[in-house]
């Protein structure tokens, strides 16, 4: 029908969260790359999240949401505390060891496809024609700049596999916990409150495995080290992830991965200005195709169950 409302993703109160979400994003890649050295990766995501769960249970316990859970309740906390919080994080930190953050986040765009093929396997969404045309522009780009940062990695054959899968694996944890945060069962329970528990939860199990990999907490006194924490506890995790998991709840989470499908595009432009990155003519057309399939994508309507 010719007069029929524009998609929800269209419109702005979906628009300006994930714009800032897929910003914010773009921009932790640069910050991961500089927590890798002194402290384990496991120490580092477990800051991170002792620092953003603190956060959240102070914006939650300011806006009077209850903490209180059911049986239920604790088990989507831990679910969603294991997979976003703890193994999403620690093969990303571990992935960025072996290859490049570009890299990375290129294959990190990936998500795209699991999370498409799960909520259809549990929560019975399908993909429209619109979605699907835009989703295949958008891989076509993700791949020419998948092709631009392999040949732009220096590491050896064993490393970028081992980083590729240990990617592999975050994506799927990730992708998991996407598709946890849009079933019924999440919007019985305060958005907040249940995510400052399962931050906290993941800081918990992050702890226990890093003791248990690497031995007692390793501190860096940098004070790059302990600002990136905070950017990366504050802004691209309590700031991010209510945005995010809100506009996951409305669009769904085949459309909401199109968040980590443009956020190497913004993870290059910011490198371009503090680090002097360079673009080649296969990364350009490869950032102006995920432009192109992301704009198809969310103009495109969710079809019918």
């Amino acid at each position: 029908m010719s007069g029929a409302a524009p998609p929800q993703s269209t419109r702005a109160a979906i628009l300006i969260p994930f714009a800032i979400v897929t910003l914010i994003w773009g921009s932790t890649w640069l910050v991961i790359r500089d927590q890798l050295g002194v402290v384990p990766p496991n120490w580092s995501v477990t800051y991170r999240f002792i620092v953003a769960g603190t956060a959240m249970a102070i914006v939650a316990a300011v806006k009077r949401e209850s903490f209180r859970l059911d049986a239920r309740g604790w088990l989507f906390v831990l679910g969603v505390g294991i997979c976003q919080f703890c193994l999403n994080f620690n093969f990303v930190y571990r992935a960025e060891r072996h290859i490049t953050s570009g890299l990375v986040a290129v294959a990190f765009a990936l998500l795209l496809v699991p999370n498409a093929v799960f909520a259809r396997l549990f929560l019975g969404q399908r993909m429209g024609r619109q979605l699907v045309v835009g989703s295949l522009i958008a891989m076509a780009g993700i791949a020419l700049l998948f092709l631009h940062e392999a040949r732009s990695g220096a590491g050896s054959l064993a490393d970028t596999l081992a980083g590729l899968g240990l990617t592999g694996c975050a994506i799927l944890a990730a992708s998991s916990a996407n598709v946890l945060q849009a079933t019924p069962t999440a919007r019985r329970y305060p958005m907040l409150s249940t995510l400052a528990l399962a931050m906290l939860a993941g800081a918990a199990i992050d702890g226990t495995l890093a003791f248990a990999l690497t031995g007692p907490p390793v501190v860096e006194w940098r004070i790059s080290y302990w600002a990136g924490i905070a950017y990366l506890g504050l802004f691209g995790s309590t700031l991010s992830f209510p945005l995010y998991y809100r506009v996951l709840r409305v669009i769904g989470p085949a459309k909401a991965a199109y968040s980590s499908v443009i956020v190497p595009v913004i993870a290059m432009l910011l490198s371009t200005l503090f680090e002097g990155y360079r673009w080649s003519p296969l990364a350009a057309a490869g950032a102006v195709l995920t432009g192109i399939g992301l704009v198809v994508a969310l103009r495109a309507r969710r079809p019918n169950r």
